[in-house]
């Protein structure tokens, strides 16, 4: 029996999930049935008119249940349980064509022998700019920029398509044909393929640790499969493709005869140790990049034309051979889908223990030193300091590169001579990309700025989407109903407990960090607005219904100022609550703050640096409340007068 269960886990899980579908549509209908027929003359406000509605409470639990089945892959595995098998036979043509389509403009903005031209010619220019005259005589300069010079050439060389050697062209042509003819396999279809027994004698998926079979188990990932082997073969082959010419071998004989001479001249003459370091650091720089040409890796504009097409011809194939899959790909699997990795495909969709107060004063004030080269900050950052913040970084966070992919045109190309000019669409990339100079403004920075910072925000996004949500569940029984149980899911819920699974999803930057104290802060401060809201006086309200004031007016006028002293309240509850659950995020994961000053301390048993930690917070977490104190007595002056 427990055997049956394990094996038909899917089937038990689409039975629930077609319950649950069930159970929302129920008591939605129940819900705008119970709306339309209330009394019109119900006074809005009335804490009456939230008690009872489990059919709401119905469908934020079906929500709920829903949403955990998806992201768990669940309802793919109910409904379509060969899908993850198909999308990995997908996913390992995807691999073994990924060295082809890392060369062409398909998962990348420009060909890579664009990208390499245009890398290798600025770090030349660079290179030329940057000559340490003073270790080098003038004839040495000479031959280095000969050097550089006949490198830049040997790139105008590889680009003039007069020069492609005459084996590349014909192997591109041959991948090119044998794509073309693995795009009309694959379009034939798959009826006449079937899975091998080894196959179909796989655990299901999500039965056994291997998580997703490998083999293929249907007639189509049979296809698909077939199809990633014979990729594989021309793509090794076109690894091995290089371009090689009579005028390039010549050019890079030439440039190498002049680096092992220039090298050679470092063993002979007698130079000083900073001199020779000088020296044999450029000229390695230099080699590097000729090394780098030599490869012959770069390739004429044209040369990948066909191949292009005929990548594109290809996919097309697959999308189109894929069928449902792609919808359901699209729609019914969450995060990146199936990844193949190696041998597996994947889901993928995280002493002195009271030292003296001298001491601890001491170690502050040398944490609190700006000078990181003389022994201020902690750990290569300043405790509390400032630094200038580059706006072309702050616009590059605030511009998405895909919005730049939308615009119309398309992204330039190196030319024939192996030049590269840039065009708009290149320009308005490159100022998304934080690679434009904007000037700078000054940023405070350091342990505590980045600790202050991540409260700050997770607070002003837990009042910003708590508080109203709280008013609402305060006057409304559906917004009661409905999100009233996922809060109480979540908010007993230590905070701590949620870190790991969060830090993991997030990763251990600013972005997790924020979202575990958004968490904490959201759920106090709406229970915090609720109570306020639902604490409102009827009478109040009957009154501004008898002046003839509207429900947004009594919502603004009358139940937001009594809610006043409930959400303030949460709000000074949320920013204690807040610092220590940052604090303790910081020391599970983090690179910076105060939480991970403390961390450090702690295994290098510092206990100094233990207690200005703990002084800080304190210190913090003072300030914190009394500017709330200052807020509350500016804001609702009545409070606690009658």
């Amino acid at each position: 029996m427990l055997s049956w269960l394990s094996q038909e886990r899917g089937l038990i899980a689409a039975i629930i999930i077609i319950l649950l579908l069930f159970c929302f549509a129920v008591s939605i209908f129940v819900g705008l049935r119970q709306t339309a027929s209330r009394a019109k003359d119900e006074v809005f406000g009335d804490p009456e008119r939230t008690i009872g509605g489990w059919y709401w409470t119905m469908t934020g639990i079906s929500v709920l249940l829903l949403l955990w089945f998806y992201f768990s892959w669940g309802i793919a595995r109910a409904f379509f349980p060969e899908t993850a098998n198909e999308l990995c036979q997908v996913a390992k043509i995807e691999a073994a064509i990924a060295p082809i389509t890392a060369a062409l403009p398909i998962n990348s903005r420009y060909y890579k022998s664009t990208t390499l031209l245009r890398r290798n010619l600025d770090q030349l220019n660079i290179l030329e700019l940057n000559m340490p005259v003073k270790v080098f005589n003038e004839t040495e300069q000479k031959e280095l920029q000969r050097i550089i010079f006949q490198s830049k050439n040997i790139v105008e060389v590889f680009s003039n398509p007069k020069n492609q050697s005459i084996s590349s062209r014909s192997d591109f042509d041959d991948i090119s044909e044998n794509l073309q003819r693995l795009a009309t396999a694959v379009e034939a279809g798959y009826k006449n393929l079937k899975p091998t027994q080894e196959a179909l004698a796989q655990p299901k998926w999500g039965t056994d640790l291997t998580e997703i079979p490998l083999l293929p188990t249907t007639p189509k990932g049979v296809l698909f499969d077939q199809i990633s082997n014979e990729a594989k073969l021309l793509t090794d082959k076109f690894l091995k493709i290089r371009n090689k010419s009579a005028a390039a071998d010549a050019l890079i004989s030439s440039t190498k005869n002049l680096i092992d001479k220039i090298k050679e001249t470092n063993k002979s003459e007698g130079f000083d140790e900073d001199a020779l370091l000088q020296r044999t650091n450029y000229i390695k720089a230099v080699e590097r990049i000729f090394r780098r040409l030599d490869d012959g890796t770069i390739f004429p504009p044209q040369a990948l034309d066909n191949l292009s097409n005929s990548v594109s011809v290809f996919f097309k194939s697959i999308t189109e051979t894929k069928g449902s899959l792609t919808l359901i790909d699209g729609i019914l699997v969450p995060g990146d889908g199936v990844v193949k990795s190696k041998t597996q495909c994947t889901e993928q969709g995280s002493g002195r223990w009271l030292p003296k107060p001298t001491d601890v004063i001491a170690t502050f004030f040398k944490l609190a030193n700006p000078d990181i080269e003389g022994g201020g900050g902690y750990k290569g950052s300043t405790l509390l300091w400032w630094k200038w913040l580059y706006i072309g970084d702050v616009l590059a966070f605030l511009i998405p590169d895909f919005i730049i992919d939308w615009l119309p045109g398309e992204y330039g190309r190196h030319s024939d001579n192996g030049s590269f000019q840039a065009n708009f669409k290149d320009k308005a990339l490159a100022l998304a990309q934080g690679d434009v100079y904007l000037g700078a403004i000054p940023m405070l920075d350091g342990h505590i700025w980045d600790s202050l910072f991540r409260v700050i925000i997770a607070l002003l996004l837990g009042i910003g989407l708590g508080v109203p949500l709280g008013i609402y569940m305060g006057v409304s029984r559906f917004f009661k109903s409905f999100f009233d149980p996922i809060i109480e899911l979540y908010r007993p819920v230590p905070p701590l407990a949620w870190a790991p699974l969060v830090l993991t999803i997030f990763g251990i930057q600013d972005d997790g960090k924020i979202f575990l104290l958004f968490m904490v802060a959201f759920a106090i401060m709406v229970i915090s607005a609720r109570t306020g809201a639902s604490g409102t006086q009827l009478s109040k309200i009957r009154a501004s219904h008898s002046l003839g004031a509207s429900d947004q007016q009594i919502l603004r006028h009358v139940i937001l100022p009594n809610a006043m002293p409930e959400i303030l309240t949460g709000i000074r509850i949320s920013i204690g609550v807040c610092w220590g659950t940052l604090v303790a995020a910081e020391m599970l994961a983090g690179t910076t703050g105060i939480g991970f000053i403390e961390n450090v301390a702690r295994v290098v048993s510092n206990y100094e640096l233990i207690w200005v930690t703990i002084l800080i917070m304190g210190l913090l977490g003072l300030a914190f409340d009394l500017l709330m104190r200052w807020i509350i007595n500016k804001t609702i002056p009545w409070r606690g007068k009658g």
